[in-house]
């Protein structure tokens, strides 16, 4: 049975990981991170890694940047695995997550979902196939009004499994409004919807001639992200000191 710390226990996604974790088998959750301790939880919580005594085989992370020095000490220091999902962080602190990959087993994905982590590996079988033969390439992704950014790092990650599949022959093209010209062989086109309350919503298609292959992935909950972390946390927990992410946990 794996042993799992949730850092970032009372926030969104840690009560969904929670849930996740009470119907899978083969992982429990023995404690919990979170400034909010008086939430009611089948755990001990406690305000701070560092004020945490009880030992776990891996930790899973969906915090803040604000808390991530500390985590990565922690692991380091205690020599525990981490499958950090927290997004936002700064270049030196995505350096000390490179730093601190040397000492202890850290898994890092621009995405956690299963599915989403399949697609990257299936688009670039596609890209060898598809590009030699001169497919256009064009991505579409969709999410909430909410979300601040655009593209949206997933549809980056997609664009970018693609490109390494086709030697990096490609660049990237996100407005032709300025441009009166016909389009470019060796674009992708990447382009960013913002409505309502979608999840997210990517769409990769390859347009030849006489024929579109059309590749999709759509999240309908956040729950994806969860359950994609609870099996990272599975496949991490013992493993030595190194860089992963979910490619390294759907291996086939």
């Amino acid at each position: 049975m794996v042993k799992a710390i949730m850092h970032g226990c009372n926030g969104h996604m840690g009560r969904v990981i929670t849930d996740i974790i009470k119907n899978t088998e083969g992982i429990e959750l023995v404690a919990g991170i979170d400034k909010y301790t008086k939430v009611p939880n089948e755990y001990p919580v406690f305000e701070n890694i560092g004020a945490c005594d009880v030992e776990a085989d891996v930790i899973i992370d969906f915090s803040n940047a604000a808390a991530a020095d500390e985590l990565l000490g922690y692991c380091v220091e205690k020599q525990v695995p981490v499958v950090l999902c927290t997004t936002g962080l700064s270049e030196e602190q995505l350096a000390k997550v490179e730093e601190s990959a040397k000492k202890v087993a850290v898994l890092k994905s621009a995405n956690m979902s299963l599915g989403i982590n399949l697609l990257l590996k299936i688009l670039q079988d596609a890209a060898k196939v598809l590009s030699p033969a001169g497919y256009d390439i064009e991505l579409v992704e969709k999410h909430h009004n909410q979300k601040l950014d655009a593209p949206s790092g997933t549809a980056l990650a997609l664009a970018d499994s693609i490109n390494e599949a086709a030697d990096n022959q490609y660049h990237y093209v996100y407005d032709r409004s300025q441009v009166r010209q016909k389009r470019d062989g060796k674009e992708i086109g990447i382009s960013a919807v913002r409505g309502g309350t979608i999840v997210g919503d990517h769409e990769v298609l390859f347009a030849g001639q006489d024929e579109v292959i059309e590749f999709k992935h759509t999240a309908y909950s956040k729950a994806v992200f969860g359950k994609g972390a609870v099996e990272a946390a599975k496949f991490l927990a013992g493993k030595p000191a190194g860089r992963y992410d979910m490619s390294d946990v759907i291996q086939f």
